[in-house]
This record gives structure tokens, sequence and C-alpha cells, in this order.
């Protein structure tokens, strides 16, 4: 059973430091890339996060075109209203990916960001996806698969523990692998499949790597037998592994560019 994260004021912190990093902020060129925007497209960023997305995509549409953003979290919410309050063509609420607070066939173009994989009923946010977006609409979806995630150890058995453990802050750690034929049964078109791969040979405090050491930690500590003893020795071999230079850290982003056939 996973223990989704329930992205209070903490985590959200958290999580925004994680977006300032230049792994996350190239990720989002990428996206960026894929998502082929134009001036006038009407757009949908599902759990829009801090907005930084949005806030990209801004600069790309212009006043012919809108942005909506929809979340979860209060505090991603005000912070994304925050940053993005000086683009009139943008809209940010509260929204839930397995009901979608918008009418049928509303969107051209519709992006989530590392969602999917933490809702238990995905099916349903693909449908719901679906019936937004209007026909010869195309929507961009980011998930990550947490097997790919290595990091250079000495104790693996620790570090298995910690990791599997750490997989249970979403409901499907492998939804990369199980969602071309969901796509498709909906009646998605795959026009591209892609990977970006987060790769830190270094400690770097700049890094996604290091920024979530500590996210992590905090989230298994207590649970599976994990003392706190044993998430700071886990923690400080990571650390000791920059210092000798044999630090090493990999985790793959998986991209599915998709599109409502033209009716």
């Amino acid at each position: 059973m996973s223990e989704t994260i329930k992205y209070d004021e903490d985590w959200s912190q958290r999580l925004i430091k994680l977006y300032s990093t230049p792994d996350v902020i190239k990720q989002r060129k990428i996206v960026l890339s894929k998502l082929n925007l134009q001036p006038n497209d009407r757009i949908l960023d599902i759990g829009s996060g801090p907005g930084h997305l949005i806030e990209d995509m801004a600069k790309i549409v212009d006043q012919r075109g809108s942005i909506c953003g929809i979340e979860i979290s209060a505090p991603f919410i005000a912070l994304s209203q925050k940053i993005c309050s000086h683009l009139s063509q943008v809209e940010i609420r509260e929204g839930d990916a397995t009901s979608i607070p918008y009418e049928n066939e509303e969107f051209d173009v519709a992006v989530s960001t590392q969602v999917y994989e933490y809702i238990e009923d995905v099916d349903t946010c693909l449908n719901e996806l679906f019936r937004v977006l209007k026909p010869g609409g195309r929507a961009t979806i980011i998930c990550t698969d947490w097997d790919t995630l290595i990091w250079n150890t000495e104790n693996k058995d620790r570090m298995q523990q910690i990791l599997t453990t750490f997989e249970t802050h979403c409901a499907d750690p492998r939804l990369p692998r199980k969602i071309v034929p969901k796509l498709r049964n909906i009646g998605f078109i795959i026009n591209e499949y892609d990977v970006y791969t987060i790769v830190n040979p270094e400690y770097n405090e700049n890094t996604y790597s290091h920024g979530i050491i500590d996210f992590i930690a905090s989230y298994v500590s207590g649970k599976n037998g994990i003392t706190e003893e044993k998430t700071k020795d886990w923690a400080d071999e990571l650390r000791k592994n920059g210092e000798k230079g044999t630090y090493f850290f990999s985790i793959n982003r998986y991209i599915f560019v998709v599109s409502k056939p033209n009716l």
C-alpha cells in the first residue's frame, strides 16, 4: 500500500528548492520543447506545483492564448499565484487530476509532470485528460520509474531497504512501463517517447540528488524498521562519497507525447 506524501508547507518548501536546481531547470526546457506551444494555445498544467513551468510557458503564449494550472497543494497554489500574478493570461486554481474542473474539449495542450505516479486511479486521470483536450489536442506526460534510481554505495542492503521504503511515497513507482497501453486503450495516439536522465557524478548542493537526500531521509525514518540512526548513517555515507570523489547518482524520467484523434 502506498503512503503518498501530503504536500504541506514543509514538504512544499523542500520541493521548491529541488525545482530550482539546474537538473530540474533542464527538464523544464526539454518539456517545453516537446509541448511545441503556439502563441494562441489554451494550455492546462495538471499538478502545476510552484508555477515555474507555467511562468516559462507564458513567455511563449501571448495574450491570445491562456494557461490554466490545477494543483492540490495549498502552499504551491499560493506560491504559483504569487509568481504568476503579473501574467494576465494565467489562471491557477485548486483542482484534482481525477476530476479536472474544466469543460469537455477546452484545451489545445496539456502537460502533467510527475503527477500520475502519485495517484492510485491513473485510468481516471487519463480519461479526464482525454476529455478536456480538443480533437487534435496534444499532451506531454512525464513520470519517473524509481527502479532506475542508482546511488553508489558500499552498503547495498541498507540502500535497498531505504529506496524500497521510499517507493511507498508514490502510488505506482513503476508507472512508465505500464502507461502506454493505458493511453492507447483510452484512445490517445502516441507520437513520441523520450527519456531524460539526471546524472550527478559529484556531490554538489546545486543538484537534484543533493536535495533529495534529506527529503528521502525524513520520509523513511521510522518506517519498515529503519531507525533514525540508520538513516543518518546512509546520508553520511553519501556525503563522505562526495568527499572521496566516489559519489554517483542517476535516475530516469520518461516522457510521452500524445495526441487526441482529430475527428
